[in-house]
């Protein structure tokens, strides 16, 4: 069984960095991906950053690309979201998730497990 945990979420103001970790534990990391979501009230799950396990090969919403970078430690099991230069319009619950395909996909249904998520908020 899977589990991700996230961490550092928190209020920032805008033009401010955080960054987010998710530490997966019972996996095996040669042969998945991992993405980043989040969710702002009222609106769908959306994509933000996704990373492969093995190589490190990464992709990223055009929203973020530029100002977020997602990494991985595989010694450590866990993957991060660093973001800078946040705005108010990134506040949301960002969520770390899991899949099983060797290609990152934006598709949240692609993912099979998921973090139970962090609160980011950016305040103007």
């Amino acid at each position: 069984q899977v589990q991700l945990v996230e961490s550092g979420g928190g209020l920032v103001q805008a033009g401010g960095s955080l960054r987010l970790s998710c530490a997966a534990s019972g996996r095996t990391f040669s042969t998945y991906t991992m993405g980043w979501f989040r969710q702002a009230p009222g609106k769908e799950r959306e994509f933000v950053a996704g990373i492969r396990w093995s190589d490190g090969t990464t992709r990223y919403a055009e929203s973020v690309l530029g100002r977020f970078t997602i990494s991985r430690d595989n010694a450590k099991n866990t993957v991060y979201l660093q973001m800078n230069s946040l705005k108010p319009e990134d506040t949301a619950v960002y969520y770390c998730a899991e899949s099983r395909l060797l290609v990152v996909r934006r598709d949240s249904t692609a993912y099979n497990y998921w973090g139970q998520g962090t609160q980011v908020t950016v305040s103007s």
